[in-house]
């Protein structure tokens, strides 16, 4: 039986810190002496080692409480450890990039820098992003077409960023932050394609989409020239599927002229075209390129 400052001295350790574990009960006392003093058995000098060892890995107390009581609860300990481990890494080279952004702009651009920051958390969150494809989207799409839908569009920040990713990320959270108006001044999140008459099926249209974006990708990522193929002919079907017509010259005409850019989402591709990478064309420029194939097809007929 040793006293505390016995197994103290054979542990390597300051009595103090015997006396902290043992006080949170993660160090049982074997007995107490005649004058009440602690006693520790030989059994406790390994598991104040182990102890020291949980606590190197910088867990916290109550997890090493939970190990000592359950050997099977080392592997759920470590993975939450990694997690946090993790968003802090993650944190720490987002602050880097965004420290290297601000050293090396022109001092001119330094405020607005720092302004676009500022405004993020590091790393920062896509609540704000997912929230403006909520009211950009039509109304009335089912759940799991939407989430469908805002988990393509919403770009995740990249693990280990760029400083130009950095700014792209801050400008796209100003763009989605800011106040949506039209020519009129009013709030207008809609664009003109989403407001069709009765009978408009917007799951019917969105669906059509995604499955016309992957089928134009490959055509993007080759850099091919805007044709007519089956890509545009499954988004021009979307669009007429969705309300409930037929994929005619007419309608594609009217199609054409109803696909006009839209600055706002124009300026959101182009950002998040900078956090996607090359090998991932967004779908705003499957988009784009699709538009391009329908008013090529429109100008060879018309002649």
């Amino acid at each position: 039986m040793w006293s505390i400052g016995e197994l103290a001295g054979h542990a390597g350790v300051t009595v103090k810190t015997v006396r902290f574990y043992s006080d949170r009960g993660l160090l049982p006392e074997a007995g107490r002496s005649a004058g009440g003093h602690r006693r520790y058995g030989p059994e406790a000098l390994d598991r104040l080692r182990l102890i020291r060892s949980l606590r190197a890995l910088d867990l916290p107390v109550p997890d090493v409480g939970r190990v000592l009581d359950s050997e099977d609860a080392l592997e759920g300990v470590v993975a939450g450890q990694l997690r946090e481990l993790g968003t802090q890494l993650a944190a720490l080279r987002w602050r880097e990039a965004a420290l290297q952004l601000v050293r090396d702009c022109p001092a001119g651009e330094r405020a607005d820098r720092l302004r676009l920051i500022g405004a993020l958390s590091a790393p920062p969150s896509t609540a704000a992003l997912a929230r403006f494809w909520r009211r950009w989207l039509p109304p009335r799409l089912p759940a799991r077409v939407l989430s469908a839908v805002v988990d393509q569009a919403v770009p995740e920040p990249p693990a280990d960023p760029t400083p130009a990713q950095v700014l792209a990320f801050a400008r796209l959270h100003a763009l989605v932050s800011g106040p949506c108006t039209g020519a009129s001044g009013v709030s207008d999140w809609q664009p003109a394609a989403h407001r069709t008459g009765g009978g408009y099926r917007p799951a019917v249209l969105y669906e059509g989409l995604g499955e016309a974006y992957a089928l134009a990708s490959p055509d993007l990522r080759a850099q091919r020239q805007p044709y007519d193929g089956e890509a545009l002919d499954c988004f021009v079907a979307a669009y007429a599927r969705s309300r409930g017509t037929r994929d005619t010259p007419a309608f594609r005409r009217e199609l054409s002229g109803q696909l006009a850019a839209d600055p706002r989402i124009d300026l959101y591709w182009q950002l998040a075209a900078e956090l996607y990478g090359p090998s991932r064309p967004t779908p705003g420029a499957a988009h784009d390129w699709l538009c391009a194939a329908l008013d090529a097809g429109i100008a060879r007929s018309a002649v």
